[in-house]
């Protein structure tokens, strides 16, 4: 049965989701700052989630997504994004007499802190110490709290068409050193796309969603590994090591078991299947 989907924050990954769930057959509302530019199959709805008065305008749904992004990297912006945000929009659809089945929130893998290349999964503890990773857990359990039905996913790296920064850095000639060993964990946009409708379709479906969920490629490779085979492909001679920013610093290997003991096939399911992907697309745009 057809049903009707709202995704708040329909941007780089919002888009290709409701691209998704259009195909499938539902009726989806995209709402953004400015909605402009989104397909013409998904309904527009210019949302600040700012102001409580043009909350006024979001419809009854049956599933309602919150996927929006920080506007930049800092405390004042993630607490209005994430947590000021989410908050808004939970209360508001709270009070209404026919509320979504179930609500998603994309998170992200910024709540966990281990650092010593543990394994991490939906269980293992998460003590943030950045505002990122604080601010994100905070907006989780007011999710969670919530008396809505809903569920988190929590993402690793997010890379794709347009999100090229590593690629141009190992066109310039940077790599990554083998040591320190720094993992990284990542996921292409296209599966971040294919996880939530994945879990939209069970929970239509009537199935027992878990609260959180992690969103990650099968294979957190080291940056050593990926930046070298990179610049392979690329043709590229490394002249330099890159550096990494302190605030990105993290070291773990993300698991994705829950997600595949669920039924989800990645379709990138490490990064040389999600960058030659990426290369390929960027080759065809060039030609």
């Amino acid at each position: 049965m057809n049903s009707s989907i709202l995704i708040v924050g329909c941007g780089y990954i919002g888009t290709e989701l409701g691209i998704r769930l259009v195909d499938q057959g539902h009726h989806v509302w995209g709402a953004r700052r400015s909605p402009r530019g989104l397909p013409d199959s998904i309904e527009p709805i210019a949302l600040d989630i700012t102001d409580p008065v043009s909350l006024l305008s979001l419809p009854d749904v049956d599933v309602l997504v919150y996927a929006i992004s920080s506007d930049k990297f800092d405390e004042s912006a993630y607490q209005t994004a994430y947590v000021d945000g989410l908050n808004t929009v939970l209360s508001h659809y709270e009070r209404r007499a026919h509320p979504p089945r179930h609500v998603f929130f994309v998170s992200s893998t910024a709540v966990y802190s281990q650092s010593e290349g543990e394994i991490v999964d939906e269980d293992s503890p998460t003590e943030p110490t950045s505002f990122s990773g604080m601010l994100m857990l905070k907006a989780e359990q007011r999710l969670l709290n919530s008396s809505l039905q809903g569920s988190v996913l929590r993402l690793s790296g997010i890379y794709g068409p347009g999100r090229e920064r590593l690629i141009n850095q190992v066109e310039e000639g940077h790599v990554a050193p083998l040591e320190p060993e720094v993992l990284t964990n990542r996921i292409h946009r296209n599966d971040a796309a294919g996880v939530l409708a994945f879990l939209i379709q069970r929970a239509l479906s009537g199935a027992s969603l878990a609260p959180v969920y992690l969103g990650t490629d099968c294979d957190p490779a080291s940056l050593h590994e990926v930046t070298q085979w990179l610049a392979k492909r690329l043709n590229v001679t490394p002249q330099a090591t890159m550096e990494r920013s302190a605030r990105r610093r993290s070291n773990k290997r993300c698991s994705n078991a829950r997600l595949l003991s669920e039924g989800y096939t990645f379709q990138f399911p490490d990064f040389k299947a999600g960058y030659e992907q990426v290369l390929g697309a960027r080759a065809s745009i060039t030609r």
